[in-house]
């Protein structure tokens, strides 16, 4: 049998997916009982020549199943272990295993989409998640629309172009003019401006609204931002808030931006990829009154709905407006025989062309388990945050620098007898190292107010308050290791 008929036997896919199914599942029990590292620390050269060694194999070594056997394990055993309940790192989640296998069929069976015949079912469930999303914001479903894009970044990039485009309705032809600029919260993402220099506005055109002492986006100051920036002849392309922003999870006061932008008639944009989720909560989702009021809103499923990454929506208060994202025709996809088919084609609103159908797994766990495990996920975590807050307040040699809002706090390490500024701002940087790569703990660095300081975010339901604990611990011992060296 060749090759081609042995890779395409669902026999040896059933063999295969077995073996599969056994090691992950082993792998999810060693993690979640803290088993092993969080990160399998590596040079990164070293990890290269590895994976490059792999692409050049001695099909004499073993069977086919014993080589597969031998790749998996080395993926599991040379990355990051999100699932660990060790893992409190970056914005990324231990994402729910049964949403893995929604997305798998999408992946086995390669649905893919741009126009609807091309993936009928992935554009469905797009529009049913869409609705259900644009029903928690609080828009009305027969207006409000949207899509499914490959991450935050894109996402930004995708609605901010398009008020861009509402703005300067003849800019995708005649170019950006020197006067546009785009305002956002000063500790707005950045993919805020990376999409300032894509849509050729530049970086430089970026202004930025100072910080209440929340750090959420002053509404006052925005008010005078945008009146200077009218009286200079300055056309807003959108006023970009954060719900929340990534440094401490601040969220900003929407209905108060809201106000300011209405009076001045500018679009506004709200960044809520990680904290939209909130809505999900009866307890947190007051945190996000007045996002029903933004013109556009980003929110990721792979962040605080905790499915695989990457699955993140484009949402609009009018549905419409995704149409003026782009101004092109492509009638080689885009049947002009059927042109109501067009509502469903979602390469007409998306940057991607072919696009992968990104909705299985959070359709998946929500037909699975309905808006309950989404709430209990975000409170848990939330809770889980507040948590470490106040193990940090109660400990004379930690400085927390917020009361959280939602699941991630900042915070310094400062042990006694330590006092100069500068040995306080290296002991961060280098106990963290010495943190992560010993695979005790997962936790990341940030700067605030020029300051170096240690990051946690709760991306998973599992980590319980003796984690909390032994985090404190961790990071005095690495902390004592570091200063002797």
């Amino acid at each position: 049998m060749s090759l081609i008929e042995t890779v395409w036997s669902p026999e040896q896919f059933q063999e295969l997916a077995d073996l599969w199914k056994d090691i992950l599942t082993e792998h999810l029990r060693c993690v979640q009982d803290r088993r092993g590292p969080v990160l399998h620390w590596s040079d990164p050269q070293e990890l290269t020549r590895a994976a490059a060694a792999a692409l050049r194999p001695d099909k004499a070594a073993g069977s086919l199943t014993d080589r597969f056997r031998d790749l998996i394990t080395t993926m599991l055993q040379s990355g990051q272990n999100l699932q660990h309940p060790r893992y409190v790192g970056h914005q990324v989640p231990a994402a729910v295993p049964p949403a893995a296998l929604f997305d798998a069929v999408g992946s086995v069976t390669n649905q893919v989409m741009a126009i609807y015949e091309m993936g009928p079912w992935a554009t469905a469930v797009e529009g049913a998640l869409i609705e259900r999303l644009c029903e928690n914001i609080g828009w009305s479903t027969e207006q409000a629309g949207g899509l499914l894009t490959s991450g935050g970044s894109l996402a930004n990039l995708t609605a901010l172009l398009t008020a861009r485009n509402v703005r300067l309705p003849d800019v995708w032809e005649r170019g950006v003019p020197d006067s546009a600029v785009l305002v956002c919260h000063a500790d707005a993402h950045y993919s805020v401006s990376r999409a300032a220099g894509v849509l050729g506005l530049g970086t430089g055109q970026v202004v930025r609204v100072a910080l209440d002492d929340r750090r959420r986006m002053d509404p006052q100051h925005l008010d005078r931002t945008l009146q200077h920036l009218h009286e200079d002849g300055r056309s807003v392309i959108a006023v970009c808030a954060c719900a929340c922003a990534t440094p401490i999870g601040a969220f900003d006061d929407l209905h108060a931006v809201a106000d300011v932008c209405r009076q001045h008639g500018v679009w506004l944009h709200v960044d809520a990829a990680h904290g939209g989720s909130a809505l999900m909560s009866r307890q947190h989702r007051w945190r996000l009154q007045g996002i029903d009021r933004a013109d556009s809103v980003v929110w990721d499923a792979h962040k605080m709905l905790f499915v695989p990454a990457l699955c993140a929506a484009v949402l609009y208060r009018d549905r419409s407006r995704r149409l003026e994202t782009f101004h092109q025709d492509a009638p080689y996809l885009f049947d002009p025989s059927n042109p109501g088919l067009a509502e469903y084609d979602s390469g007409v609103a998306t940057v991607e062309c072919t696009k992968r159908a990104l909705g299985f797994g959070l359709w998946g766990i929500w037909s699975l388990f309905g808006d309950e495990l989404f709430e209990q996920m975000v409170d848990r975590t939330f809770e889980r945050a507040r948590q470490l807050w106040e193990r940090l307040r109660n400990a004379p040699d930690f400085e927390p620098l917020h009361e959280p809002e939602c699941n991630i706090v900042a915070f310094r390490y400062r042990p006694a007898g330590c006092t100069e500024p500068q040995q306080i701002d290296r002991l961060q940087y280098r106990l963290r190292t010495s943190l992560i790569r010993s695979g005790e703990f997962y936790i990341v660095q940030a700067v605030l107010d020029d300051r170096p300081v240690l990051r946690a975010c709760v991306m998973n339901p599992l980590t319980a308050p003796n984690d909390l604990d032994a985090l404190l611990d961790a990071v005095r011992h690495h902390a004592a290791a570091v200063a002797d060296t």
